[in-house]
């Protein structure tokens, strides 16, 4: 039997991951003291591993870097975490995803202008942990069975996590109609999350195998996941080409490969030499 592998369309690091891994590539090799990063620059262990290599090093907080570079993660920081480090660190690199700083635009102006700011995302989650003070008194709502333990208020605006599913948003927002006078929604989802997940699932639809790549602690990664095993019952969510098991694809005839917006092409590419190898 003749086997396939097919990448989806839409796979692998966004803008803004490779954002940030130019600008950690740039300051480990330029910056004449040492480098780090407020929180894991993105969440992918094992390039986070790499960069440890090369000098780069994680911290929890600014005061662990007073003197050196500090680079902002992806996911963002809060305001006071920004305020004190730009005053202790010799130089701060914000590599906050654009989009991510489009989430605290638009929840800063909700809250401005009078609405009760609503969070659609993980609570704990850094980058909403990032957006809430942007908007004090918000509250962050995981999905539609939680709106029930919000107050009843007159104006309610919503900014969702970047990564958020379209449908999760959708089921919010229905949810919330009957809680207020207004409901105004700003759709914050990141363009690539959107075309991941639909390239993901017109793949699923058709693969025998799907392999998904990318961090265990990634929600862009884990959502991908989930939308290929509703389709593709043989779903396996890998960080790297070493976690490969030959016997997953057994009697496939088409084997289909995604990978988080975190994962960079070389181990999208060493996944698909490990599976060229055991078929």
């Amino acid at each position: 039997m003749v086997v396939h592998i097919q990448i989806a369309s839409e796979a692998g690091a966004c803008y803004g991951v490779e954002r940030a891994l130019r600008m950690v590539e740039d300051a480990a090799k330029t910056s004449p003291v040492p480098v780090h990063t407020l929180g894991p620059l993105i969440h992918n262990p094992r390039v986070v591993a790499d960069l440890a290599l090369k000098g780069v090093t994680v911290v929890d907080s600014p005061e662990e870097s007073a003197g050196d570079t500090l680079l902002l993660r992806t996911h963002g920081v809060t305001p006071n975490e920004e305020r004190r480090a730009r005053k202790l660190c010799h130089d701060v690199l914000d590599a906050t995803c654009p989009f991510v700083k489009k989430v605290h635009l638009a929840a800063s102006r909700l809250y401005r202008e009078g609405y009760q700011v609503v969070v659609v995302g993980e609570a704990g989650h850094p980058e909403v942990e990032a957006t809430l003070p942007h908007a004090p008194g918000a509250v962050v709502v995981g999905d539609a069975s939680e709106v029930a333990d919000l107050p009843a208020c007159k104006k309610i605006g919503v900014v969702v996590q970047t990564t958020q599913s379209r449908s999760n948003l959708e089921r919010v927002v229905s949810a919330l109609l009957g809680r207020a006078e207004e409901v105004r929604v700003v759709n914050t989802i990141c363009d690539a999350t959107s075309g991941h997940q639909g390239a993901c699932a017109e793949l699923a639809a058709r693969a025998d195998v799907m392999i998904v790549i990318g961090g265990r602690i990634s929600a862009n990664t884990k959502r991908l996941t989930e939308i290929a095993a509703e389709l593709c019952p043989r779903t396996y969510h890998i960080e790297g080409a070493d976690e490969l098991d030959p016997s997953w694809l057994d009697g496939a005839g088409l084997i289909g490969i995604t990978a988080g917006a975190s994962t960079p092409a070389s181990q999208i590419d060493a996944v698909r030499s490990a599976i060229e190898a055991a078929i």
